[in-house]
């Protein structure tokens, strides 16, 4: 053979393979830089028998780690109860097994002048900061719950009169290189896990769990954060399992969730608000069991921004109750019951909803009691370059698909029990099969 032909043969094939095995979504943020000091909670007094509190023991201890220039800070096997903690730059919160962090459900213990801000576990403006560990943070919000609950319509989930001030549980703004490993989240007030305007974090093998009908208790909410991996959890929730999103000043970009299992809970989102914008997010390898929604894109116009470049692939769901919804109505109810009907044009702003370039593919779904999907834009902004590719759904009712331009729908079976499989309004232009 030329040698030159052998040569251009070679390349080819090596391409081939490279890009076979490649793995676009790929994404490695960086990590945190911890010091080698090890401290113990146990060395500065601290009393793990669940009533005595140690809010000035953990102040004391996180002092030295920070005085000592970063460090480990060791929780012991034991039930430590305290108020608000805040951690410093270059530490690594460790809880061994058995440790439990107990947070007081007491409203004083969380004097601000907004509540909602006041983190059981804050990390703000810090960089290098890990909690690690094989323990449990329990923030105790069954004392927040039933004031949240009386504000909350018990049909369609719809907030009324604002929400309840409420301590999330673990918030981290503004901070760069964090990484989250190993640990249990219970009971949350509300929010369980904040990242607000961070970079490079990595969350991965942390179960989040609050009861099914708590409150507002979103799982995991990156919100104006750049390159998040989220990784073999296990979330079980109140709210949205987890809630992308781009904050008003800073754009989202670069978010990877893979390998996790999502159980109660309004399924993995992107919304409700997405001023700042969402750009490069995938979602791959998860599985929805009992979630009511799986896939679920939410907004409103006065709330919306672009989202861009988004794929959610080879996904499993069963009980769900809607596996795929793309929204631009979205309400504030806990499921997004719009239809495809017509509905009045309104001016564009920076602040209308925009969706393109989504991919939903290699999903296998059982929705019980929804239906199998809804996708729709708005008349001014239709959701635009929409696939859905080897895509199987079984539901109780079909796809609805109304507002948009360009959806391919390649390999879709939607076994519907009632009525037809695929219903796309008149105000859908360029779908291809």
């Amino acid at each position: 053979m030329n040698p030159r032909l052998w040569s251009l043969l070679t390349a080819s094939i090596l391409l081939s393979l490279q890009s076979a095995s490649a793995d676009s979504g790929d994404l490695s943020p960086a990590q945190p830089r911890i010091a080698d000091h090890s401290f113990n909670l146990a060395a500065f007094g601290a009393v793990g028998d669940g009533k005595t509190s140690n809010t000035k023991i953990f102040a004391a201890a996180i002092g030295a780690v920070k005085k000592a220039g970063g460090g480990t800070l060791v929780v012991p096997a034991g039930a430590f109860l305290t108020g608000p903690i805040e951690l410093c730059s270059g530490i690594n919160l460790h809880l061994d097994p058995g440790a439990r962090i107990e947070f007081s459900d007491k409203v004083a213990d969380y004097a601000s002048s907004d509540l909602r801000h006041h983190a059981q576990i804050a990390v703000n403006a810090l960089h290098d900061v890990m909690i690690s560990g094989a323990g449990t943070i329990d923030g105790h919000g069954e004392a927040w719950w039933d004031a949240a609950r009386a504000r909350r319509d018990p049909v369609t989930g719809r907030q009324f009169n604002g929400t309840t001030s409420r301590p999330p549980m673990l918030v981290c703004t503004h901070s760069q290189r964090l990484r989250v490993e190993g640990v249990t989240l219970v009971n949350s007030a509300g929010l369980n896990f904040g990242l607000t305007e961070c970079e490079d974090a990595t969350i991965e093998g942390i179960t989040i769990h609050n009861p099914p009908d708590s409150p507002n208790t979103d799982g995991i909410d990156p919100k104006g954060a750049q390159r998040v991996l989220i990784s073999h959890c296990r979330i079980d929730t109140g709210d949205d399992c987890i809630a992308a999103g781009g904050s008003r000043t800073m754009v989202e970009r670069d978010i990877l969730i893979t390998d996790c299992t999502f159980l109660h809970g309004h399924g993995c989102s992107i919304g409700s608000g997405t001023a700042g914008g969402v750009f490069n997010m995938t979602v791959r390898r998860c599985t929805f069991d009992g979630t009511e929604t799986g896939v679920r894109l939410k907004s409103a116009r006065g709330r919306g921004g672009l989202v861009e470049n988004v794929i959610y692939e080879d996904l499993t769901m069963v009980n769900v109750g809607r596996a795929v919804s793309i929204n631009s109505h979205y309400e504030g109810t806990t499921t997004d019951n719009a239809g495809i009907e017509h509905v009045a044009a309104a001016p564009v702003t920076e602040q209308t909803p925009r969706w393109r370039h989504i991919v939903v593919r290699n999903l296998t779904a059982k929705a019980g009691t929804v239906d199998a999907g809804l996708i729709l834009g708005l008349p001014e902004m239709p959701v635009e370059d929409i696939v859905l590719e080897h895509v199987t759904i079984e539901a109780p009712k079909g796809l609805q698909i109304g507002y948009a331009y360009r959806v391919a729908l390649r390999d879709v079976v939607i076994n519907a029990k009632e009525g037809p499989p695929i219903i796309i309004a008149d105000t859908v232009t360029a779908v291809t099969r």
